[in-house]
């Protein structure tokens, strides 16, 4: 009885459990979450994205799994498994499929490539139809618009390649003057 009492007391002196006020968007149908003005504005199938940010995932109907966090991102989006981190990441993108951008317009105008992951500011920022590239540093790959299968790591490497494929720049400003 000694112990059924000491916890009778420890329940008692206990802080209340409160709820957050004002309590979170999210618990959407189909496992969505969503908060920010017109985020997951157009969704009516899709299931399992997250949208946090003005406009973020705006288009995204009937894509599943994507995660857009920052202003503008996947705005165009109906694809699916795409993650933007950013204000304006993937903001163009409409099915291209298993991208990942991460820094502020990195593959902005990307509209159908698909798998391509870009770190960093303007990373793979003109392209449009361009796949399995990668690009990690500030203004990598900026100016790819078609080129597949790409590797640029740091700071402009392969900044002007437009159409060029299967290239590989290491280093600042590396392969700077290739542009097929």
């Amino acid at each position: 009885f000694i112990a059924i009492g000491l916890l009778l007391a420890c329940l008692e002196l206990s802080p209340e459990a409160q709820a957050v006020v004002p309590p979170p968007d999210g618990g959407y149908p189909g496992s969505n979450t969503a908060e920010g003005q017109n985020a997951l504005l157009s969704r009516t199938t899709g299931t399992f994205n997250t949208a946090v940010g003005w406009f973020s995932l705006e288009s995204g109907t009937a894509g599943n799994y994507n995660t857009g966090l920052g202003a503008a991102t996947l705005v165009l989006n109906t694809a699916g498994e795409n993650t933007a981190t950013g204000a304006g990441a993937l903001l163009s993108n409409t099915t291209g499929s298993g991208n990942t951008a991460d820094g502020a317009f990195a593959l902005l105008s990307n509209a159908t490539g698909f798998r391509n992951a870009a770190t960093g500011r303007f990373a793979l920022f003109n392209n449009t139809t361009g796949s399995f590239n990668t690009a990690h540093g500030v203004d990598a790959l900026y100016s790819n618009t078609a080129g597949d299968g790409n590797t640029a790591n740091g700071l402009s490497a392969l900044a002007f390649n437009t159409t060029g494929a299967f290239n590989i720049a290491l280093g600042t400003s590396a392969g700077q003057n290739l542009t097929t």
